[in-house]
């Protein structure tokens, strides 16, 4: 049986098991059709976090940001070209610290940007400061 992942849709929320292989062929959600890997970042709320860093078998990767911080714009589109770039061996998403406040807050996110790396549920790694898209793959790919 080939090796699936398992990817958490980031439209719908559904639950989707790919062969690990296929990752790159642009596979579409079960319940909703759409593109599971789409190259952009994964806009997150309050609602949404707990099932993707828990459910989903790639790494996934947050950006904890907010719209009047410099930095975090000024990185913005370095962490949307790190996105394609990763897109088949890890999930990077977005999470506004104004809006949801409740991660923010479990999370302990003092400062941003702030990227933090999930596997499995759990926090593996913690980087915060603006970073150049090569920085980010690097230090993506380094865990």
């Amino acid at each position: 049986m080939p090796d699936k992942k398992q990817i958490v849709c980031p439209h719908c929320q559904g639950i989707n098991r790919v062969p690990a292989q296929r990752l790159g062929d642009n596979p579409h959600c079960g319940k909703c059709k759409r593109d599971l890997i789409t190259g952009k970042p994964a806009e997150l709320s309050d609602a949404s976090f707990d099932k993707l860093i828990s459910k989903s078998e790639l790494p996934v990767v947050v950006d904890f940001w907010a719209e009047w911080c410099g930095p975090c714009k000024m990185m913005a589109p370095a962490y949307a070209e790190a996105t394609n770039e990763l897109k088949t061996t890890a999930v990077l998403a977005k999470l506004n610290t104004e809006t949801a406040q409740q991660a923010s807050a479990r999370f302990q996110i003092r400062s941003i940007p702030t990227m933090v790396i999930f596997k499995g549920g759990k926090e593996v790694a913690r980087q915060s400061g603006a970073m150049s898209k090569e920085q980010i793959v690097q230090w993506v790919n380094s865990i």
